[in-house]
């Protein structure tokens, strides 16, 4: 074969791959962000009907809001840890030392 057409060929075929390259580039970030698009329309399978609740269904949802807030109530106030306690000296220890 002619050996400047196969340069020319090679080259023609690498540049049409970094183009392929680029475009790819340039395209894939844009169709992640169609998908945040504010305009499109907000699309529900299961829709946006909700049914009224039955008083038998409010009575037991106030009953377990009950005993969420009184197992809450029992979980004693955590004091904060103190990671550096073993590291730095004791209160007394610093005050002896000064005198």
């Amino acid at each position: 074969m002619n050996e400047p057409f196969r340069q020319k060929r090679d080259s023609m075929v690498r540049s049409l791959a970094y183009g392929l390259l680029a475009g790819a580039a340039l395209i894939l970030p844009a169709t992640n962000a169609s998908a945040q698009n504010p305009f499109t329309p907000k699309l529900s399978l299961q829709g946006d009907q909700k049914r009224p609740l039955t008083p038998e269904e409010i009575e037991r949802q106030k009953q377990l809001d009950a005993e969420y807030k009184a197992a809450t109530k029992k979980i004693p106030d955590q004091r904060a840890a103190d990671p550096w306690a073993s590291v730095r000296p004791a209160p007394d220890t610093v005050a002896k030392k000064k005198q």
